[in-house]
């Protein structure tokens, strides 16, 4: 099972969560980064219907497989202020 963690950052002169390199929208203050993180972080959780995607890795490669409904990944939520 794969494991993201959305981290909580000191964003444009406020907070937001952070996923990787991405950044959610600013948010006044840490709570509102927060609980917009865990909403996030659940919603991921969700089981879904299994679709078809496409996909071009680094290399300029292009995949395509199916990703399954069920196959939601672990989440966490790490406090990087």
């Amino acid at each position: 099972m794969a494991k993201i963690t959305y981290h909580i950052v000191e964003h444009d002169g406020g907070f937001a969560y952070r996923l990787n390199d991405v950044y959610s929208e600013t948010f006044r203050t840490h709570d509102e980064a927060f609980l917009a993180a865990r909403r996030a972080a659940v919603r991921q959780q969700r089981p879904g219907e299994s679709a078809g995607i496409v996909w071009e890795d680094a290399g300029g490669h292009w995949h395509a497989e199916v990703s399954s409904g069920s196959d939601r990944p672990q989440t966490e939520i790490s406090d990087d202020t």
